[in-house]
């Protein structure tokens, strides 16, 4: 009996999804839990399985196509099987079928060797398929963002496909050449936020005057959306200057520490989670979240924090769960493995799901400060700005100083004036006076 594999729901707050890569052909038998093609969700690019074995019959959607929550995209069945039965109650005859689809190479990366050394590939001239130059989907759409001929450009991927590398040799006007042996780090990469690019998707369509129209990706969708309900909602924001004398010389001690014992470096940006975190535990409407469909506020059990990373296609808010719970070393280690994971787009919707507070940090590039935008269902979100120098008068004389602004955005809808300065009163009081964050 033929069956039918629909787009499932990834996330919480998606509602289509495109399907980038097949990485099954028609006519292949599968097994339960076996990936059969990749979907870039508003989160992320995440694997799609299969439930149930079977022959894949049919590839009704071609790579690229946006397809929503619950529409066919592929059938299964039992080898020589017609999927015509399952194409008709979804009312489609499969003409948009993926069987046109371009070859798709899971990775864009070198073979690995048996010791996991990276295996040089040389470069060869493109293979092509009934016509048609093999390469990678990022390969290909990185082409077509370039305006270069996929087919005068040498392959060095397997069996000839065309590979990331390639093209940016293009671009820099050279030839592809055998790929350097890659070093896999042994720990994740900082947590730093990238600044957004002037262009988050690939360009579609060029006017005369060489301007350009973008296609919007489904983060960018998703953004766009929610924040401009969140804009609309009743917010107020608040700002304190933080003396970050103490915060300075507390975290140069504790890096000490841990590169003693080989972990992972203590951010400005943890301290402030921590800090946040556990004020947060004493200001139940600061931790809370309005649920406007059951006409409740609800104060979360759990003091869950997200931390803002950007990527090219927009934030992405990986959460730190428990934060009020962990050390300053243990919330370094999990916010730069989570940052990592999610540049690399290799994030369990989990473990974007079910913050209860945020933080945006802008202060590595140079912002004094800033006001973020409600994330919901959070009732708040703090914006980090960067450390300053400036005189400050202490004693009745003028010295230097250390300062940091932190802004509070409220929904009023929870918070009152009075409940988010109390909140930042304390977040205050910790980053000024590290040793409470102990206690």
């Amino acid at each position: 009996m033929a069956i039918a594999v629909e787009m499932p729901k990834m996330s919480d707050t998606m509602e289509e999804g495109v399907l980038v890569a097949w990485l099954a052909e028609e006519g292949a038998s599968v097994s339960a839990g076996d990936v059969i093609a990749q979907v870039e969700t508003d989160k992320a690019t995440m694997d799609l399985e299969v439930y149930d074995d079977g022959v894949l019959l049919k590839r009704v959607v071609g790579e690229g196509d946006s397809v929503p929550i619950g529409a066919l995209i592929a059938v299964l069945g039992s080898e020589g099987e017609s999927p015509d039965a399952i194409l008709g109650q979804y009312g489609g005859d499969g003409a948009s079928s993926a069987s046109e689809a371009t070859d798709v190479a899971p990775v864009d990366a070198p073979e690995a060797s048996g010791d996991g050394a990276a295996t040089e590939v040389p470069p060869a001239a493109p293979s092509t398929d009934g016509g048609r130059v093999k390469a990678s989907p990022l390969a290909r759409r990185m082409a077509e963002e370039a305006g270069l001929d996929l087919a005068s450009i040498a392959g060095s991927g397997p069996d000839g496909r065309v590979v990331k590398r390639d093209i940016e040799a293009a671009q820099a006007g050279g030839t592809s050449s055998a790929p350097t042996p890659v070093e896999v780090p042994a720990a994740a990469p900082t947590p730093a936020p990238v600044p957004a690019p002037s262009s988050a998707v690939a360009p579609v369509a060029a006017t005369t005057d060489a301007s350009q129209d973008l296609r919007i990706t489904q983060m960018r969708k998703t953004i766009t959306r929610r924040l401009g309900q969140s804009f609309l909602l009743p917010h107020f924001y608040l700002t304190v200057d933080v003396d970050m004398t103490a915060a300075i010389a507390f975290r140069a001690e504790i890096n000490a520490l841990t590169e003693k014992q080989g972990l992972a470096k203590v951010s400005f940006n943890d301290l402030v989670t921590k800090a946040a975190a556990s004020a947060l535990g004493r200001h139940p409407y600061v931790n809370a979240s309005y649920l406007e469909d059951e006409g409740v506020i609800r104060q979360h059990a759990g003091v869950h924090v997200a931390i803002a990373v950007a990527m090219p296609e927009g934030l992405i808010t990986p959460v730190v769960r428990d934060a009020d719970r962990k050390g300053l070393a243990a919330i370094a280690a999990e916010t730069r493995e989570l940052a990592g994971r999610a540049r690399d787009g290799k994030l369990d919707p989990s473990e974007y799901a079910g913050s209860t507070f945020t933080t945006s940090n802008l202060g590595m590039f140079g912002i004094s400060e800033f006001t973020a935008i409600l994330n919901p269902p959070n009732a708040c979100i703090l914006a980090i700005g960067g450390i300053r120098d400036e005189p400050v008068v202490k004693d009745g004389a003028v010295v230097p100083g250390k300062r940091m602004a932190l802004t509070l955005t409220c929904d009023h809808r929870v918070v009152d004036g009075a409940t988010g300065a109390a909140f930042l009163g304390d977040v205050q009081a910790m980053l000024e006076n590290p040793s409470l964050m102990l206690v």
